[in-house]
């Protein structure tokens, strides 16, 4: 897979910004021959009417491989229509919040298109959650209704107080492996998990039914139709929890549909007929996951290998085993742990065609390994939460080679424009950085009950602010120079973190490392970084020295912290720099 090089950024001058206001959508010149300007953002009125074209077409085929049993999408028709009628029974109605705090199991895309098709709104919670974070969850979506998986049962008994959570359904990871439910895989699986792991403590949760006992009861249930319009809510997609107080950005059905619209015109003629198999690490309750690899890749009759504990790197491997896939997604961190895997870096990967990189910062060094190891260089992108979330992505076309990194994340997709706004509020030229700005169909509604919040974020004209400062060539291409929040100011000059992290990372004897800002009398800030060494023998004036060779005086590192252990991440894999400060 290769990408389109970003030229240079220009001198400042031009601007993007036509006479009467418009965006000059210089980027269009860069998309591979066929990509659309525009797409079509009404053509489904709502996922569950997605969803029915996506097994119409492809019912035979398999849909999604979860700890080597395969489903076909003829059978998660089959089980959503239950559990959907399940939920119609229990009172659950159009716009009502549902939780889902599951793994990448068959149990999640069953729950997730169950509650779509009935009109309610998913609520994705990461099931590593605390009982402080969940309550807060809960509480701020106003959810009745959540489905968990068994082994997280007690975080939420302990969060429940306070809530309006009336249905809980719990599920094991061996249950839905067979059309029976629960075959001796699953017994055996269930038991290990319980008995010889111990990874279920003990809970109480009173008035409970088993997920088994609800597809059995929704399968008599004649489903009632439920009119839902793309302008409705389809999910409370909760961020923000690494900053602050975590805010649900209201996502409709228009958002995401009109998202994966404009990610397949990027990938029209790049995948062919044939089954693709997509490899998940991801969860799918992040919306990078939820919406590259569960939801575009049923628009192509994928197959996707749900992989339930990523950074499990042998278990992930014996998964793998015996799977040609042609398509990964992961983010920096997660490409890193499996480069380091021998196994891995021996698979045989002439199948392998699209490697996407989201969710953070792609590093130079990762990214030439992965090509060198796999022949197949990663296609980088940009999103977030608040855009469904893809807003641009590098042009792909398997017909030209390309470069292995560019440091860009592409161009605006269809339907997307996008400006670099100074910090007067005027917008910059070419060439110039500024926080990167969007408009476009897949930018959401708003946030949850938080009219103040949108309002800081989303202004009269539509114009998302990212939090992210960018530059943009000539081109159109764009470069995320980083996180407005993690600027470090050096004696009045800005230093980005990504930037530093990238060429401590591309010495040989470093494994992890994260870069931020530290307090100076003199300075203001100094640079700090913090590594997690390949070598023990690493030592602080070798990486100073190696720093010297890439940067200029006051972005050289003044702190070398080494730890021993891996750097604090958020679930999908981010270091979380401030956790580090």
């Amino acid at each position: 897979m290769s990408t389109i090089a970003a030229s240079t950024a220009s001198q400042p001058g031009r601007s993007i910004v036509n006479p009467d206001g418009s965006t000059n959508r210089i980027w269009l010149s860069s998309y591979v021959e066929g990509v659309p300007a525009d797409i079509n953002a009404d053509k489904y009125q709502s996922l569950s009417q997605y969803f029915d074209e996506c097994i119409n077409k492809f019912r035979n085929r398999p849909g999604f491989v979860s700890i080597g049993t395969e489903m076909s999408y003829d059978r998660l028709d089959r089980l959503v229509k239950a559990f959907a009628g399940w939920l119609q029974s229990q009172g659950v109605k159009k716009g009502d919040r549902v939780s889902i705090m599951l793994p990448n199991t068959f149990q999640y895309p069953i729950c997730l298109f169950a509650v779509l098709r009935i009109g309610a709104v998913v609520v994705n919670v990461n099931p590593l959650y605390t009982a402080r974070e969940l309550n807060h969850q809960l509480k701020d979506s106003g959810a009745e209704t959540i489905i968990v998986m068994e082994t997280f049962a007690k975080t939420l008994q302990d969060a429940l107080p306070g809530t309006n959570v009336k249905r809980i359904v719990l599920t094991q990871i061996g249950d839905l492996l067979s059309d029976g439910f629960l075959n001796l895989k699953g017994r055996a699986l269930n038991f290990v998990l319980r008995k010889v792991q111990k990874m279920v403590p003990a809970y109480s949760l009173p008035g409970a039914i088993w997920i088994r006992d609800a597809l059995k009861a929704g399968a008599g249930v004649k489903l009632q139709p439920v009119a839902v319009r793309n302008t409705d809510l389809a999910f409370l997609q909760y961020t923000g929890g690494t900053t602050g107080v975590a805010k649900g950005a209201m996502l409709t059905h228009r958002n995401v549909l009109a998202n994966c619209q404009q990610a397949l015109a990027f990938a029209e003629g790049q995948l062919t007929d044939e089954t693709e198999t997509v490899v998940t690490p991801l969860p799918l309750y992040h919306i990078f996951s939820l919406t590259v690899n569960c939801l575009i890749f049923m628009a192509l009759g994928g197959r996707n290998i749900l992989i339930a504990n990523p950074r499990d790197t042998k278990r992930v491997m014996m998964i793998l085993k015996n799977e040609n896939f042609s398509g990964i997604t992961c983010v920096n961190t997660l490409y890193s742990s499996f480069l380091d895997d021998p196994d891995f870096r021996k698979r045989d990967f002439s199948k392998l065609k699209l490697s996407i990189a989201g969710g953070m910062a792609l590093q130079r060094s990762i990214a030439e390994r992965w090509k060198e190891v796999t022949g197949n260089a990663i296609v980088e992108g940009y999103g977030l939460t608040e855009c469904s979330p893809i807003v641009t992505q590098a042009p792909v076309d398997i017909s030209k080679p390309g470069p292995t990194f560019t440091g860009s994340i592409g161009v605006p997709v269809p339907s997307t424009e996008v400006r670099c706004r100074r910090d007067d509020g005027s917008w910059a030229d070419l060439g110039e950085p500024g926080e990167l700005c969007v408009r476009g169909p897949q930018v959401m509604k708003g946030y949850w009950n938080r009219p103040e919040a949108t309002a800081e974020v989303i202004d009269a004209d539509g114009w998302l602010a990212t939090g992210d400062i960018a530059v943009m060539d000539e081109q159109g291409f764009l470069k995320i120079v980083d996180r407005k929040k993690d600027m470090i100011l050096v004696s009045g000059f800005n230093v980005y973190p990504n930037e530093i992290e990238d060429v401590v990372a591309m010495h040989p004897d470093v494994k992890e490392v994260a870069a931020v800002g530290v307090p100076d009398e003199v300075a203001g800030e100094r640079v700090k970084v913090i590594i997690v060494p390949r070598d023990p023998g690493l030592t602080k004036e070798a990486v100073i020295e190696h720093c010297r060779k890439y940067l200029t005086g006051y972005k050289i590192p003044r702190i070398v912290e080494f730890r021993s252990t891996e750097l604090p991440k958020t679930p999908v894999g981010k270091i979380l720099r401030r956790e580090l400060r």
